[in-house]
């Protein structure tokens, strides 16, 4: 029995092996840089803009791990919908609902928005007006990374803000729900977006941070729960989740929850995945390869992950004369105010 199951471990190594060598020389190429984006943007009118939000999300962080995932999927979701242009910022009213205000965005976490609100005014008061919110979005998204234990990169910058948001149809047609299979997933994502089944296999791999809210994955419980889910992942997710209404969350990661690493591949390989959307990427024969690959070396899938998110963090980007540069994140600018409507706002608001 023993020599059998080496010889299993050998042969699983080699096949491992041979899928790592065919993504690396296959879809090895690095994301070329957007005209208009560089890699040295601020380096002049704000050198030390980095280091700044670096230091306040390590501050954040230490008290709240949890943030880095809302973070991150606060990039995710400006980028697919519309480009990252900082629209999932702006607010809405109650005639013109914005992107915030459609059902994929409602678990967003408040903080997210606040914390890049925060790192807006702390950058203008050191550098004047002149650091966008999506750049600001997309290096806290890349620090929650690091910070959270995944990769250090460098990204390019120089995105303007977008001055209009989304429709409600818009973001659900980019936004695929948690309940989708892999194939509706490649077609929205890879065949839309321009990313290949790596890059699509290494983004949902942002899913080892963070949580999930019942109503993401209780389709998978009840009234029948999915054979393909493991049986005691299922009876611990029920106890977390005893019905279909219940509003309470768990962990993506069941290994790791707070480190970004490549343990949710594992859980993949176990039947451990939360979602429909996450567990179908080792059922499909497109991306079961990949995720095995990733599953067995954390470096490949740190590589591949970060030119997916190089490639995804440059998706439609505004640049040049193109969009704003807000002064609140949440707020278009408004145009041709007069210095006296602006005094008269600014006493209002004091008062």
């Amino acid at each position: 029995m023993a020599s059998i199951s080496c010889t299993s471990a050998l042969i699983f190594i080699l096949i491992s092996t041979l899928v790592l060598v065919s993504l690396s020389e296959a879809q090895g190429k690095e994301a070329p840089i957007v005209k208009g984006l560089s890699w040295s943007f601020y380096d002049s009118s704000c050198p030390k803009l980095e280091s700044i939000i670096r230091k306040e999300l390590s501050k954040i962080f230490k008290k709240d791990i949890g943030q880095a995932a809302g973070l991150l999927r606060l990039h995710f979701h400006d980028c697919f919908v519309q480009g990252c242009d900082g629209s999932i910022l702006l607010d809405g009213s109650a005639s013109e609902p914005s992107e915030k205000d459609a059902p994929p965005n409602l678990t967003l976490r408040a903080k997210a928005f606040q914390i890049i609100e925060d790192l807006r005014d702390r950058l203008e008061k050191k550098c004047g007006r002149v650091v966008s919110c999506a750049d600001i979005t997309a290096i806290a998204a890349r620090d929650s990374v690091f910070l959270a234990g995944g990769p250090e990169y460098k990204i390019p910058l120089g995105r303007r803000d977008g001055l209009t948001f989304a429709s409600r149809q818009v973001v659900l047609d980019n936004l695929p729900p948690p309940s989708s299979n892999t194939t509706t997933i490649l077609n929205s994502l890879a065949k839309n977006q321009n990313l290949n089944p790596t890059d699509v296999v290494a983004l949902s791999g942002g899913h080892t941070i963070g949580i999930s809210h019942c109503s993401s994955f209780t389709d998978r419980l009840y009234p029948k729960q999915d054979p393909v889910m493991d049986k005691t992942f299922a009876k611990n997710l029920k106890l977390t989740c005893p019905t279909l209404t219940t509003d309470n969350t768990t962990v993506m990661d069941i290994r790791s929850p707070n480190k970004f690493d490549n343990k949710y591949y594992v859980d993949l390989m176990n039947r451990q995945g939360l979602f429909t959307s996450d567990q179908d990427l080792y059922s499909d024969k497109r991306t079961k390869d990949i995720v095995t690959s990733f599953a067995v070396n954390q470096s490949l899938f740190f590589d591949k992950f970060v030119n997916a998110m190089l490639k995804m963090g440059q998706l439609n980007v505004l640049t040049g004369k193109q969009g704003e540069i807000r002064a609140k994140c949440s707020v278009r600018n408004k145009k041709n105010k007069s210095l006296f409507i602006s005094f008269v706002e600014e006493l209002i608001e004091q008062i």
